[in-house]
C-alpha cells in the first residue's frame, strides 16, 4: 500500500470530522451517541481507507463508495437537523464540518479515479 498525498489528505480530512463530530460532546455539554457513532464510523473508515482493511485491496472502489456514502449522508442528517445559523458556536462548527466533508468528497473521488488508472 502506498501513501500518497492524495491519501494523506483524505485522512486528514477524515480525522478532522471525526474530532468534530466527537468535540460536539463538549459543545453540547453531554454524551450524544450518534455524534459518537459517526466520529468512530469516520475513523474506522479511515483505518479501511489507509490499511485495506478487512475489504482487501481488491475492493478498493466499494470502500470508495461507502466512503463517499458514508460522508454524504452525514451531510444530508446536518441537513435535516443540524445548526444552521452561522452565529452560533454550533452553527458554526457545522458549516466548517460541511465544508470539510464536501472536500472529502471531492478527494474520494480523485482517490477513486487515481486508483482505478493503476
Amino acid at each position: 500500500m502506498t501513501v500518497t498525498p492524495l491519501r494523506i489528505v483524505v485522512a486528514l480530512l477524515a480525522i478532522a470530522t471525526a474530532l468534530i463530530h466527537f468535540s460536539l460532546l463538549i459543545f453540547l455539554g453531554g454524551f450524544d451517541l450518534p455524534f459518537v457513532m459517526n466520529g468512530v464510523g469516520y475513523l474506522a473508515l479511515t483505518f479501511a481507507y489507509l490499511t485495506d482493511v478487512p475489504l482487501g485491496a481488491n475492493r478498493r472502489p466499494l470502500l470508495h463508495l461507502l466512503f463517499i456514502g458514508y460522508t454524504g449522508i452525514t451531510f444530508l442528517a446536518w441537513v435535516a437537523i443540524g445548526e444552521k445559523n452561522p452565529a452560533t458556536l454550533l452553527g458554526a462548527i457545522g458549516y466548517t464540518d460541511k465544508i470539510i466533508e464536501v472536500l472529502l468528497i471531492v478527494a474520494l473521488v480523485f482517490s477513486l479515479r487515481q486508483e482505478g488508472n493503476r
